[in-house]
């Protein structure tokens, strides 16, 4: 079975369980009638997937061949022992991400796409496949650009492409996990209540928990967030939560339309552009005093 069926497999399974789990265990109370969000989050998922598999997965396959052949990128300038290879590989892939995803909220072309993921009005294991196509077609170059500096091997980076969609699925979940299990979980993980403050309406809550698979580079780069406890978080985007907003047709033009100002009466600070869209890039504000790593309830 090649890697491509098995993770899909095993992901599909996941995501049928985290499903479940959210209805026995919830975090949040869910704003929205379940069926209808999942109707569309599925169909907006099926254009990510389908650029996913004609455009991105083949783009980094093939730059994965070339680096081999040509021994290029970083884990082969080091020239280190397999493991060492494998596992520096894996970090500086998940590394990587965390630019990636920040950078989706700094630059104004991007976030247009990327808002797309935020404004849904819940936070559940379906919000992990909710990316607009646009994001998916640009994330393109991005992998390109990755797969081939970093110099990844093919088991390497199977083992990621699992662990990656693994713990999206996860983080993205509405599953309430034990408190204390989850502080123990998250000192190497990025779980529910970590990315469920990403999720905020609070544009300083959504400027924070960047992390994909480990939340070790926001305490690096001081875009950790902890504090928040679940029952005090709305999920979505201000400007963007309005019901008809979460309509198909709607979902899929929004980040071709003029945009609104996502964060009404909520000021400028923090790094996701305002209605005014000047191109460049906006100020990232920190946010990690020491009050804000402990893993609030």
């Amino acid at each position: 079975m090649s890697s491509k069926v098995t993770t899909a497999a095993i992901v599909g399974c996941l995501f049928v369980g985290f499903l479940y789990l959210e209805r026995v265990l919830p975090l949040r109370k869910k704003k929205a009638e379940l069926l209808a969000r999942l109707l569309l989050n599925l169909a907006v998922s099926a254009l990510a997937f389908l650029i996913a598999g004609l455009l991105v997965r083949p783009g980094a396959l093939a730059t994965l061949n070339w680096s081999s052949q040509k021994s290029f990128g970083l884990v082969h300038v080091l020239s280190l022992p397999p493991a060492a290879s494998f596992v520096v590989a894996f970090l500086l892939l998940d590394l990587s991400f965390y630019w990636w995803h920040v950078a989706n909220h700094r630059i104004p072309f991007l976030w247009r796409f990327h808002n797309v993921h935020h404004f849904d009005p819940d936070l559940d294991v379906s919000t992990g496949f909710r990316f607009h196509f646009g994001e998916v077609f640009m994330s393109a170059a991005f992998r390109i650009i990755q797969v081939a500096l970093i110099g990844v091997s093919m088991p390497a980076f199977a083992a990621y492409e699992l662990v990656f969609q693994a713990n999206t699925l996860f983080h993205h979940s509405n599953v309430r996990l034990p408190i204390r299990l989850e502080r123990f979980l998250n000192k190497f993980l990025v779980t529910p209540r970590m990315h469920g403050i990403h999720h905020s309406q609070r544009r300083h809550e959504t400027n924070s928990n960047y992390g994909v698979v480990f939340p070790w580079w926001d305490r690096l780069h001081r875009t950790l967030g902890l504090n928040v406890p679940q029952s005090e978080i709305i999920i979505g985007v201000p400007g963007y939560s309005q019901p008809e907003d979460n309509r198909i047709f709607n979902v899929l033009v929004a980040p071709f339309r003029p945009q609104r100002d996502y964060w009404p009466e909520q000021g400028k600070g923090g790094n996701v552009p305002s209605m005014k869209e000047s191109g460049t890039l906006t100020t990232v504000t920190s946010i990690t005093p020491a009050n804000r790593t402990t893993l609030a309830e």
